[in-house]
């Protein structure tokens, strides 16, 4: 047997259980590392810009941009969580006690609707519907709070990862070109594909940020605003949740304030459906469409089924992260088998000639 053949191959089998084995090491640190990567890339244009305004002082512009990051990002996001678990709680807690009182008091639509077709067959089971309905949003409630809890509270270790990030952000932002040509080095790709896969990546984080994150902000906020002129309790709370739901392409936010502005109907609060229905029907509605194509542009270049799916997938394999990293996975397996159709064309079968047999088989 080929000496060189053994050699390479106990060297490739010790690469791997060595590479299993740190990797199952470090694996709690691995998402703030990831995180760490994924910043780096976002900000990388502004601490290039720092370093040429401190003459090439670059270790001073990466502690500026990290800083930056902590004032920017990290401490408005620990009092929105902060924010958000309250308001969520306290949610929870009257939802019942309103159930409650709905069924007990009759509202000017519920006499109203004593007129429409059917009413006296339906009426039996009103307080059961009502009472049903209260379950399942006390329910949803519940499932937001566990979740925001489990991904958001700034529990030790959330603190703990958060300054494991920031730490690697500095060596990134310093050295990242370096550590970036030697992952790619040892990738064994060509340079056309690797370049291929990183492309995809910056362009898809970019796109999450620019599109998914900063939309659902602003759509967050609006309807939140909304909310709370509306008299409904934890707008900030409802603000995120529709923060969230705004990545579901053509319903978004309506799941969340559609229902809200029904309920407001029915107790007869006809100010407060006007306003929902401005603030977030009209304006907020409409800022996706507008806003979108000049944030995104044609940077994802994935159907919004993928956007869709790859968003909850990565919430609920990652938490509220996931709504960056699950398009991001997604576009890159995407782009891994569009590269693999590419390297492997010529085993690949002609698929019209398949259709175009399998055509021909069913006339038969």
């Amino acid at each position: 047997m080929n000496k060189d053949l053994i050699s390479k191959t106990t060297l490739l089998g010790l690469v791997v259980v060595i590479s299993a084995l740190f990797l199952s090491m470090i694996h709690q640190f691995l998402m703030a590392i990831f995180m760490a990567g994924l910043f780096s890339a976002m900000v990388a244009p502004a601490h290039n810009w720092l370093t040429k305004k401190l003459k090439g002082r670059e270790n001073l512009a990466s502690i500026i941009t990290v800083i930056g990051i902590v004032l920017l990002v990290l401490i408005p996001l620990a009092v929105l969580v902060t924010l958000v678990v309250a308001q969520a709680i306290n949610v929870g807690q009257s939802v019942t006690p309103w159930v409650q009182q709905f069924i007990k008091e009759p509202t000017t639509v519920s006499v109203l609707l004593e007129n429409v077709p059917y009413y006296q067959e339906i009426l039996p089971y009103r307080d059961i519907i009502i009472q049903k309905a209260g379950e399942l949003v006390g329910t949803v409630t519940s499932f937001l709070i566990d979740s925001l809890s489990s991904f958001t509270k700034l529990t030790i270790n959330a603190v703990f990862s958060s300054i494991i990030m920031l730490y690697v952000m500095f060596y990134f932002l310093s050295m990242g070109d370096v550590l970036l040509r030697k992952i790619l080095y040892f990738l064994p790709l060509d340079d056309c594909n690797e370049q291929r896969l990183l492309d995809r990546f910056t362009s898809v984080a970019r796109a999450t940020i620019k599109g998914t994150v900063i939309i659902g902000i602003i759509q967050g906020a609006i309807c939140g605003i909304a909310f709370a002129f509306a008299g409904i309790k934890g707008p900030v709370f409802w603000g995120t949740v529709m923060a969230v739901m705004s990545i579901i392409p053509a319903f978004g936010t309506a799941i969340i304030w559609v229902p809200a502005l029904i309920v407001l109907a029915l107790l007869g609060d006809f100010s407060g459906v006007v306003i929902l229905a401005v603030l977030c029907g009209l304006v907020a509605g409409n800022l996706d469409n507008l806003l979108r194509p000049r944030l995104v542009g044609k940077d994802t270049e994935m159907h919004d089924l993928f956007v869709l799916f790859g968003t909850l997938g990565g919430i609920s394999m990652f938490g509220l992260l996931g709504i960056m990293l699950g398009p991001i996975v997604a576009a890159l397996f995407i782009t891994i088998w569009e590269i693999y159709g590419d390297a492997f064309q010529k085993y690949l079968p002609n698929v019209e000639i398949v259709l175009k047999k399998r055509q021909d088989d069913d006339q038969e």
